[in-house]
């Protein structure tokens, strides 16, 4: 089984695969339905994606989708280091507005579980960073959304020293969570 230990937020679950090594390198069930279920995660899974991000300190979000494409997510790297961060938008809950951070890296071999109704960012660390989520809803532009990365309502931490980050024009134009209507 999976190490599994829930963050601040409870909902938002760090993720560590066992591994297996020998001399020819290492194998690892990163993910297993049915060992997933038996933990109490149980989520169809219907997307891969995969990100490289050449520059470090490029950061990627906050991101969402609206139902019925709404996204559970499931992150790992493959290859250098992230500061991933899961910010809660879902009406009423006791940590709306909250954010949770971890860094996940492929030398610590983690993951993050981010549920439906959390927004989701990422700042890269590290040069030629790639990463591989796991969506339960496919992409859908229609229904893609983003939430300022420095809402100050919000107030996400992140490590920039001092440094402005990488933005997309999107994420850059992004409106603050006051201005949304969260649909969750």
């Amino acid at each position: 089984m999976p190490a599994i230990r829930p963050l601040d937020i409870p909902d938002v679950l760090e993720i560590t695969p066992k591994i297996f090594w020998d001399e020819r390198g290492f194998f690892s069930e990163v993910f297993h339905a049915g060992k997933f279920r038996e933990q109490g995660i149980a989520l169809d899974w219907v997307q891969d994606n995969q990100s490289l991000t050449r520059e470090p300190f490029t950061l990627r979000g906050l991101h969402y989708q609206e139902p019925p494409f709404a996204q559970a997510k499931l992150v790992r790297v493959l290859r250098g280091r992230i500061f991933d961060v899961a910010v809660d938008i879902r009406k009423g809950s006791p940590t709306f507005g909250r954010w949770v951070s971890l860094e996940l890296s492929a030398e610590a071999f983690n993951q993050i579980l981010i549920p439906v109704g959390f927004a989701h960012g990422f700042l890269t660390l590290e040069p030629d960073t790639e990463v591989l989520y796991k969506v339960s809803a496919p992409y859908s532009g229609p229904h893609d959304r983003a939430i300022r990365f420095d809402d100050p309502q919000i107030g996400v931490s992140w490590p920039l020293d001092g440094r402005a980050p990488v933005l997309s024009a999107k994420d850059a134009a992004a409106p603050l969570l006051t201005a949304i209507d969260t649909p969750f």
